[in-house]
């Protein structure tokens, strides 16, 4: 059985992992190859342990496991963007481990994202994709969210990666 909860500590390694991996197969032939392969789930996990301790309760990690194992990973909180309106919250980040793509646990983490969204007064959502990631925003289309017709260009290991960035409005709690 799925289930999606607030990460805690003990899954840090797991959600480095996952992001590892996620990065990995999500942006193969769309990021240098040699940055991809310089990822490291040792590194991740000690700066995503930092982060950890220093949490202020204004972002939201959420992982979503099966018989016990973390299979997804959410981070969202507040928009970052200039732009930004009142009401405005951001999707940071979504993976799931690459032998789950197709199994719902994207799905599952995208519907705990929207009620997350709901409970934080958060009227919007937004978040970032990159162009060239067809799967990705196949996966965000589906989930009610839509180009907004903002770009932007992600500098990454010497490459210009275009982005897209999406939002859907969040619905009302009832």
């Amino acid at each position: 059985m799925r289930v999606v909860r607030e990460m805690r500590e003990p899954d840090i390694e797991a959600v480095s992992s996952v992001r590892v991996a996620g990065w990995r197969t999500a942006y193969a032939g769309i990021l240098p190859q040699s940055y991809l392969d310089g990822l490291s789930v040792e590194q991740d996990a000690r700066g995503r342990r930092k982060r950890f301790a220093r949490a202020d309760g204004t972002t939201l990690d959420l992982v979503a496991e099966d018989a016990g194992a973390v299979v997804g990973w959410l981070a969202m909180g507040p928009c970052r963007d200039a732009d930004a309106r009142p009401g405005d919250g951001e999707i940071y980040a979504l993976y799931v481990r690459p032998d789950v793509i197709g199994t719902g646990a994207g799905r599952t983490l995208a519907r705990a994202a929207l009620r997350a969204a709901g409970e934080r007064s958060y009227r919007r959502l937004l978040l970032w994709v990159l162009e060239a990631n067809a799967r990705a925003r196949r996966f965000y289309g589906s989930a009610g969210f839509a180009p907004d017709g903002t770009r932007s260009l992600w500098e990454v290991a010497g490459a210009s990666v275009p982005e897209i960035r999406y939002q859907r409005e969040v619905p009302e709690i009832r």
